[in-house]
């Protein structure tokens, strides 16, 4: 009878196993031990060596915990390598810092090319400014002024007068925008290639914007043209009950609906603010460049528009720092009319004047429109590095052995169009 506890081998019955605690009958007495079982010389090669016992002796040292890697999983402390940066910014998602150390780097890198560009843009928006300040906005600005200090003007005097003021400063803001969204386009190609870490002349990054100026024209149109018609659509009810005859309530629904859509407006504004690049690097058409920008903001709305903004206000800094000089020149021959015409005082000022304000205007905007170019194209790089793993497709393009490992986009597409190729 066999009482051995545990599990038998499958095939076997506990009748067949031997019982190696007792001595069987009729087994002599001086008869050699049997051979140890196969459980036994199985449990004995699975001890571990000496010293590798625990204090009480109970059993093994348990194998030591892996450390976290870097990346935040468990396996070995190994170090992962850094990602690969052929150019001017390193092929993996970037960081604020990163984006706006990246736009100054191409200024640094390309400056021949980047600052001729910018110079034409800039000496051609500021000079369109220039001729409609002196030719339009220069004699009719002390008649809104005195339209808006009189208390007995009516109110369509004042809506005027306040559209007047409203188109002086709108289209030098437009001409300004216009001037951005351009220069943005074209540098878009030098941005491309100083990410790969290749050189690219005037005439190439021409060459590479030429075929899709008129689209580019189109968009850059099309996009403030939606920013004003949704202002527009939200005057509109308030301008209409003011013409009716209802004036205050007219007037103050007008004012309400134009800042509900100017924040409408500029939400649209920052999710169409990457279609330029996108039409110039996949060789989209303007409405699914359109597409493509809003597809790249979505969910990351917020930080595209911080980044914006702080692009804004870093251009504004280093625009004002540079007018300063040019500013102090024209104040000296303007006298008191420069002034007064600064300060929005009915007067008017002499060519000499406007020129010189110009002047200090393209200085700025040669340096500006670089930075706020470079800040929008990295930007839209980052937001397909996060979406779609171009860091993978950027590599491959600069020839880098490898290219980071896997897992940085979510949906991974085919590239249309690698940029720099």
């Amino acid at each position: 009878m066999n009482d051995t506890p545990g599990w038998a081998p499958p095939g076997s019955s506990p009748s067949d196993e031997p019982d190696h605690g007792a001595q069987q009958q009729d087994e002599p007495a001086d008869q050699p031990a049997p051979e140890q079982p196969t459980w036994g010389r199985q449990w004995a090669r699975r001890q571990p060596p000496p010293g590798r016992w625990t204090a009480s002796g109970r059993g093994p040292t348990p194998p030591p915990v892996p450390a976290p890697t870097p990346a935040g999983g468990w396996g070995t402390s190994r170090r992962q390598p850094p990602a690969p940066r052929p150019g001017v910014i390193p092929l993996r998602p970037l960081a604020v810092s990163e984006i706006l150390d990246g736009a100054v780097a191409i200024m640094r890198a390309h400056w021949r090319t980047v600052l001729g560009i910018s110079l034409i843009v800039s000496i051609v928006t500021q000079g369109l400014i220039t001729a409609a300040t002196g030719l339009w906005f220069n004699d009719a600005r002390g008649n809104e002024s005195n339209v808006l200090d009189d208390p007995d003007a009516t109110v369509g005097q004042a809506l005027r007068a306040v559209g007047a003021a409203l188109g002086d400063s709108g289209v030098t803001l437009l001409l300004g925008v216009l001037g951005t969204i351009v220069t943005t386009a074209l540098l878009t190609v030098v941005t491309a290639r100083a990410v790969l870490g290749r050189s690219v002349s005037t005439k190439e990054a021409w060459s590479g914007a030429r075929p899709h100026l008129l689209q580019l024209f189109g968009l850059l149109l099309l996009i403030p043209t939606i920013a004003v018609g949704v202002i527009a659509a939200g005057m509109t009810p308030g301008l209409l009950l003011a013409f009716a005859g209802v004036h205050s309530e007219g007037a103050a629904l007008a004012s309400l609906g134009g800042f509900a859509a100017a924040g409408v407006a500029a939400w649209l504004w920052v999710r169409f603010s990457l279609a330029p690049p996108a039409l110039m690097l996949e060789k989209q058409g303007i409405i699914k460049a359109l597409r493509r920008s809003f597809k790249l903001v979505r969910g990351a709305w917020g930080r595209v528009f911080g980044i914006q903004l702080l692009a804004v206000i870093l251009v504004f800094i280093v625009g004002a720092i540079v007018e300063i000089p040019t500013s102090l020149i024209a104040m000296v021959i303007g006298g008191d009319n420069a002034m007064d015409w600064l300060s929005g005082e009915s007067v008017s000022v002499s060519w000499t004047f406007l020129v010189v304000v110009g002047v200090g205007g393209v200085l700025s905007s040669t340096i500006t429109f670089p930075l706020s170019a470079g800040v929008t194209a990295l930007l839209y790089m980052d937001q397909r590095i996060r979406r779609e793993a171009l860091d993978r497709e950027l590599a491959r393009a600069a020839g880098m052995p490898g290219g980071p490992p896997e897992g940085h986009g979510k949906d991974q597409p085919t590239v249309a169009s690698t940029p720099g190729n």
